[in-house]
């Protein structure tokens, strides 16, 4: 039985009803479970929620422990501890998916390194929905996560990466934190050469979900949308 099982998650708040997002085994896998790893405890509370405990076990009752940017790898070792024991413990990230987009890539590489047998449950990604509902290529892609946040840095990244996406055929994609979509936005309009095509996906599986795909020099004529403090992946083919 795998100790350590990679684990789906909903992509916005709203969508409470999880058999319209998971498969169904996702539900026996979470309560079973003898512990979860998560980014937040306000997050993992909130996911473990959804699920319909056995008689006389509450999700309150299921362990926690914390992976995000600021663990260290003697505290990815320490949240190894329970598995390497015996004990089979869910890994979930607010991206979708596990070591999309997240750091749960290096929980897993030293669970490899340690014998530790592991499992993946396919569910929704933030980035695989964008790639899908863009209409960019996605014969050839690459994610690049977070950008340069000073400006001087951050326009030479952007113009670096659309000579790459032109060079190799393939999609650029990033993301910003929701407080700064709007930036990073004015910011790829104004760096991007006119003909690169720029698609913005907005609150993915949410029910005001948006995909806007245009040349840059479209997206220069119109009003733009307002994507303060809401979830966005960026995409650009150049």
């Amino acid at each position: 039985m795998p100790s350590l099982i990679l684990l789906p998650n909903v992509l916005h708040d709203g969508e409470e009803d999880i058999r319209n997002v998971f498969p169904p085994i996702v539900q026996d896998k979470v309560v079973s479970l003898q512990g979860l790893i998560a980014e937040s405890e306000k997050e993992a509370r909130r996911y473990l929620k959804r699920f319909t405990f056995p008689e006389g076990r509450t999700f309150r009752e299921v362990p926690l422990r914390l992976l995000n940017e600021h663990t260290t790898p003697q505290e990815l070792n320490d949240l190894l501890e329970p598995l390497v024991k015996g004990e089979t413990w869910g890994l979930i990230s607010d991206a979708g998916l596990p070591c999309l987009a997240d750091p749960g890539a290096s929980l897993v590489a030293m669970a490899r390194k340690r014998g530790i047998e592991i499992e993946a449950v396919s569910g929704p990604s933030s980035l695989f929905l964008a790639l899908m509902l863009s209409g960019l290529s996605a014969q050839r892609f690459t994610f690049h996560g977070y950008l340069e946040r000073e400006p001087a840095k951050l326009a030479s990244q952007i113009k670096e990466l659309e000579k790459q996406s032109l060079k190799n055929h393939q999609t650029q994609l990033c993301i910003e934190a929701p407080y700064r979509s709007q930036n990073l936005l004015q910011s790829l309009i104004q760096d991007l050469a006119p003909s690169t095509v720029l698609s913005v996906c907005v609150n993915l599986t949410a029910p005001d979900q948006a995909v806007w795909t245009l040349p840059v020099k479209e997206w220069r004529k119109k009003t733009l949308p307002d994507l303060h403090k809401k979830p966005a992946i960026f995409l650009f083919f150049a």
